[in-house]
């Protein structure tokens, strides 16, 4: 990645019916804390902030205008900052994220959030396929335990599966959320 490479900071799903939900991994308070110390050096150093926040269905945990369906407000999300809503896994999906990356010249993204397998996993493998590089900072995303692992085995694998990722000329790498260059 080029020094006049222009990036974004993008924050998936920290929701409170997910942050705070069923079973939260009990490493969550770590990672909740890497998310909200890569959103303050992004904002020192005038990267844009991006927050993605999921619409669930009626009775969903993240039903639009309930408690769960909220923006975690340890995340301290501001007026001026830009939150996109998505109905699915893929952030890019039936959404304005690429067109607000494009009007912003924005070419790499640096991204952290919720769940692992689910929209970390899908949003950071289509950010690749449509040109986008991406830094996923390992240590500041988190699921819960599934009936087959645990969320400290998921989330390990989704890094180790998704490092070096590429497609084309993009790919993903993941490195330790004190690791990122914010310039």
């Amino acid at each position: 990645m080029s020094i006049e490479t222009k990036s974004a900071l993008l924050i998936i799903d920290v929701q409170v019916g997910i942050a705070h939900g069923k079973g939260t991994y009990n490493g969550w308070p770590k990672i909740l804390a890497n998310i909200v110390d890569l959103i303050a050096r992004a904002r020192a150093s005038i990267m844009p902030v991006i927050f993605i926040q999921h619409d669930g269905g009626p009775g969903h945990r993240l039903q639009p205008g309930t408690g769960g369906w909220a923006l975690c407000p340890e995340l301290g999300v501001l007026p001026s900052d830009t939150v996109i809503r998505k109905t699915a896994s893929d952030a890019f999906y039936a959404t304005i994220l690429e067109s607000t990356l494009h009007e912003r010249g924005i070419q790499h993204l640096i991204v952290a959030g919720c769940m692992t397998e689910y929209c970390v996993d899908t949003t950071v493998r289509r950010a690749v396929t449509l040109g986008f590089d991406v830094t996923l900072a390992g240590d500041a995303h988190g699921t819960w335990n599934s009936s087959t692992l645990n969320a400290g085995q998921i989330i390990e694998h989704h890094n180790g599966l998704l490092d070096e990722f590429s497609a084309g000329h993009a790919a993903v790498t993941v490195t330790p959320s004190s690791a990122v260059a914010f310039s």
